[in-house]
Formats: structure tokens, sequence, C-alpha cells
């Protein structure tokens, strides 16, 4: 048994030495051969010439329908809501009530100044009485001139404040009249945003009413759009889920700040004629031309996607090859369009670039000229779907 256990335990000990006896002597006949290991294969690419192009370009917004005017509906006075009678969504007429308060404290406000005025009114007679008397008194010498004149004096305090409590009722009547929220026009409730039981400030909004009448559509877009396109041209506006519902526009409004959130502008079109179809809130796009500039056509192969900003690989003269930042002015199908970062005559590879790295010599088994033709969708995606004027 401890001779069979020693030659086991010299099995892996000779394996070993075979194999290095067989290295050493692929080896020597390697190197008697006198031929030079295979180089390593360049990774195989396929490039195009940049170009500069003339694109032309129409711009796709998406918005929505809005009413010329839009107005806060919100109580006058302070309150807790009681009642809420529409929704949003509903239309509504001048005048109609949307919301109450819970009025018990302007129907005390109320009372107190009813029972004013019956205590300011007993006053008041009871000082034109002590003036008649007065009066008839003073000619016949049964009173002085002082106390005629303080007679007239309380008749005058006294119709005074009875003027006084009455406006006071006037007003507790009208304060009472306050806790329903009426109806300010024509129109239809866009937003809601109280409700039952929630106490509110005067002037606080508990509705948004959008007011029949004109409508614009409304979009939010780049302010380079703006600064491309003219203000003045006509504006094809399409119903989202019908295309074939369309009408024409021209920018009314343009919003003087930027949003912080997307850094886009607010753009009002008032549209020319409003398609029964386009009703309040309905999804539209909208196209807009922009005129033609010089801009390089890549396939969208060409983007790395390595990095966090937009680059392509760029062979330089020797076939190697360097990571170029570009700007990208916007994507298309199956394209994207090069605004900065290429000249016309560089190489870039638009094909077979997933493994490589600066410096990597390639071995271009292609090179494209000029960039496919733009898709039709890509220079104006409403008239590929036949609505375009």
């Amino acid at each position: 048994m401890g001779l069979f256990a020693r030659s086991r335990g010299q099995e892996p000990i000779r394996f070993m030495a075979a194999l290095a006896l067989l290295g050493f002597l692929a080896g020597t006949l390697y190197g008697c051969s006198g031929e030079s290991p295979p180089a390593s294969e360049h990774p195989r690419v396929k490039v195009q010439r940049v170009a500069l192009e003339e694109v032309p370009s129409t711009a796709t917004l998406s918005g929505d329908i809005q009413a010329r005017v839009q107005t806060a509906q919100a109580f006058r006075i302070s309150g807790k809501i009681s009642e809420r009678l529409v929704d949003v969504g509903d239309h509504v007429t001048r005048n109609q009530v949307l919301a109450r308060l819970d009025p018990q404290d302007q129907r005390n406000q109320v009372a107190a100044a009813e029972a004013q005025v019956f205590a300011m009114r007993s006053r008041a007679r009871l000082a034109q009485v002590e003036f008649e008397r007065q009066r008839t008194l003073l000619p016949k010498g049964y009173t002085t001139q002082s106390q005629y004149d303080q007679a007239l004096a309380a008749m005058s305090s006294a119709n005074s404040a009875l003027a006084t409590a009455r406006a006071q009722r006037d007003d507790a009547h009208k304060q009472l009249s306050y806790a329903s929220l009426v109806a300010s026009a024509d129109g239809v409730i866009t937003e809601r945003l109280a409700e039952v039981g929630q106490v509110v400030q005067a002037s606080m909004p508990i509705f948004t009413l959008a007011q029949e009448g004109d409508r614009d559509a409304v979009f939010h877009v780049q302010e380079s759009l703006l600064n491309q396109g003219s203000r003045d041209q006509v504006i094809r506006i399409a119903l989202l889920n019908d295309p074939h519902v369309r009408t024409t526009g021209h920018v009314r409004e343009v919003s003087p700040a930027i949003s912080e959130q997307s850094g886009t502008v607010r753009v009002k079109v008032q549209l020319d004629t409003v398609p029964a179809a386009m009703t309040l809130g309905s999804a539209i796009t909208a196209s807009l031309a922009l005129p033609e500039r010089q801009r390089v056509v890549l396939p969208w192969t060409a983007l790395n996607g390595t990095v966090d900003a937009p680059a392509v690989w760029r062979v330089e003269a020797d076939n190697t090859v360097s990571l170029q930042p570009v700007q990208i002015a916007r994507h298309v199908t199956g394209q994207v369009i090069i605004d900065q970062g290429l000249s016309p005559g560089d190489r870039v590879v638009t094909a077979g670039g997933q493994l490589l790295y600066p410096g990597l010599t390639v071995n271009i088994v292609q090179t494209a000229e000029q960039a496919p033709p733009l898709q039709p969708a890509a220079i104006d995606p409403v008239s590929e779907q036949g609505v375009a004027p």
C-alpha cells in the first residue's frame, strides 16, 4: 500500500514535467524555422467621409389647445368650504354657483347689522320728535335757542348713525352673498384646487375657468427654434389622434421667461380657424419650417455611447482613432445631424466602433463618401401623414 501511495503522489509531477518538455521542443522547432509570430489583426471598421449638406428641416412640436382667457375663480371672503357643485370638465354658465362656504358667520353679521339698524332707527325717530318739539316752542318763547340747536344737532347725528348702520347692513348682506362662488363667465372648468372641508382664504384660487371664445395652441419649445424660425410664418397644426383634422395659425405671444425646469419657452399660436374636433385640452402637433443650413449627417451608429457627452470615433491620417466630441442638432430616423465638432474631409467610424479605444490602429474595409438621403419623416413628419397643405 505504501508503494502504491508513493506512485500516485508522483503522477502530477511527471505530468507537469512532460508538459514542460513539450513546450521546450515546440519553442526550439519554431525558432529553428526562422518565422516570426503572427501579428495581431487590427479591428475592421467602416467609415464615412464628412461633408457638409444642405439639410431642409421642419421642427415638429407637441402641445395642446387652451382657451385664450383663463381666469382663477376664488371666494372674496375666507371660510370653510361646505359644498362643491362642479368638477373638472364641466361646462358652466355665467353666475352659476360653483361652490359654497359655511355661511353661519356671515348670517350672524347680518343679524347684528339688522339689530343695529333697528336701534339707530329708534334713536333717529326720538331725535326727530325732540327737534319738532323745540321748533314748535321756540317762537312762543318757551325754549331757548341753545336747546333748539342741541335738538337739531342730535337729530342730524341720529340720522347719520342710521345711515351708517344701513350701510353696514348692506355690506353684511354682500358678505353673505360672497359665501357662494359663482362663475365669472361661460366656459369650462379646467382645474380644481380645493375640496369640501378645506378652510380657504379670500382670493385663494378654487377653480380655473377656461372662458368660451377664442382658443390658442400652446407649445413649449427650445429657445433656439425661436431664433431660427420667423414668427410671421404660417404654422401647420394637426390633431394628434387624427392628423386629418388640421388648421393653421400664427405666433401670438412668446413668454419672456424661460422655464427653469425644462429650459423651454411657452409659445401661444393664434388659430386661424378652430375645427370642432379641437376641443379644449386636445393634444396637437405643429410643423415649423426652419431655414436650410449646412450640417453633417451621420448614421446613428457613429455615435459613441461610452461617454457622458456625444462623441464619434475620428480616423486620423495614420489610421489611428481618437474620440471627437460633437454637438447634435437633432436626431432623425436612423440618422443624427451634427451641428459642431467635425470638419469637411474628416473620416468617422460608422460601424465596428464598439471595442475601439484612443490610439488604436484600425483596418478600413469600406469608405462612404456621403451620407444616405434623409428620410421624408425626418424632413416633415406631418406631410408623411398626408396632412400637410
